[in-house]
């Protein structure tokens, strides 16, 4: 049995209806849906049909019918448009300008807060990786003293962006402590890439610096092999969803381990990517992640997703996640502001 255009309109009927309010779909709300243009027999014949190709499942002998993880699979691969030719509302594109007018452009401090701006406008969670690219690098260091016993590392990356990292050092430090740290740092550690600091190459600046000053390097080579930082927000909103609320403590586990969360929002190349929680591991089912790339110019990129539940109203969000991800990249080059 193969699908065929109506079946198509039909799963996607369904997805849209069951997401407006999660009551499985019969066929009479269905025949309301498509203006009487098909009647009750036909649908319920063709949602029989759908069923059997496991892209629907029956709660209930007498129930209506909502969408199976396959059906969902199917409508995400196949069925969605957008943002193709769905146009986002021009007071959402305003609104979403509005918010980013506002942001603080530096990633470290515009990730977590763009992040909080789209889960609260979509209220689902949302996540948002710092920008990164395969061959970034520290061009340079700066070490800057901040009391007595503490200096502020500072390193401007090949890219242009600025990372910091405080170290102490329980002994004092001097200006002309800083400034001799700022010139080994810049001699052994600028241009190295993450993979290429050995153990043996922290060892010897170590041992330059000194015992007591080596605090200063271990957090200066901290800032070498800082990858992307994922910044989750808007988990309230998973904790109001019945089909999600479950496998939010997996979800928060996963947001603990850096790597591992940059990864789940990994989008597939440059369009939306809807990961179904079901295909996880662990699995989380009920869940969805629907995630978009961003440009930051450079060749820096990251990584921008929804997360909420398999029911969520695609149609709606999805181009909203599409424009978001433009301004993001915008504002993560220091564009557009």
């Amino acid at each position: 049995m193969a699908m065929d255009a109506r079946k198509q309109r039909i799963l996607e009927a369904i997805v849209a209806l069951y997401a407006s309010d999660g009551e499985p779909v019969g066929s009479g709300l269905l025949a309301n849906y498509f203006d009487m243009a098909l009647s009750s027999a036909t649908l319920r014949n063709e949602m029989a049909a759908l069923t059997k190709l496991g892209l629907l499942e029956q709660p209930h002998t007498s129930a209506g019918r909502v969408p199976s993880a396959q059906g969902y699979r199917y409508y995400l691969d196949h069925l969605i448009d957008a943002p193709g030719s769905i146009q986002l509302p021009e007071e959402d594109r305003e609104h979403i300008d509005d918010l980013f007018a506002g942001m603080d452009v530096e990633p470290e401090k515009l990730a977590p807060a763009a992040a909080r701006s789209l889960a609260d406008l979509t209220e689902c969670a949302a996540a948002v990786t710092t920008p990164q690219a395969p061959d970034l690098c520290i061009a340079h260091f700066e070490v800057v003293q901040v009391g007595r016993y503490s200096a502020a590392v500072l390193a401007v990356t090949s890219a242009g962006g600025v990372r910091t990292r405080v170290a102490r050092v329980d002994t004092g430090l001097t200006r002309d402590d800083a400034a001799n740290l700022a010139q080994l740092l810049n001699r052994g550690l600028t241009f190295v890439a993450p993979q290429d600091l050995s153990p043996m190459l922290t060892a010897s600046m170590v041992l330059a610096a000194g015992e007591r000053l080596a605090p200063v390097v271990l957090a200066a080579q901290a800032l070498v092999t800082t990858g992307p930082q994922a910044c989750l927000q808007g988990a309230q909103y998973l904790a109001k969803m019945p089909d999600v609320r479950e496998n939010l403590g997996t979800l928060l586990e996963i947001f603990s381990d850096n790597e591992a969360a940059t990864e789940l929002l990994r989008p597939d190349g440059g369009k939306i990517t809807a990961t179904l929680g079901s295909d996880l591991d662990p699995a989380m089912p009920g869940a969805c992640i629907v995630s978009k790339r961003y440009l930051a110019g450079g060749g820096l990129t990251g990584s921008v997703a929804l997360i909420g539940s398999t029911r969520m109203e695609y149609r709606r969000l999805l181009p909203i996640l599409d424009y978001f991800s433009v301004k993001l990249g915008q504002s993560m080059a220091g564009q557009g502001q």
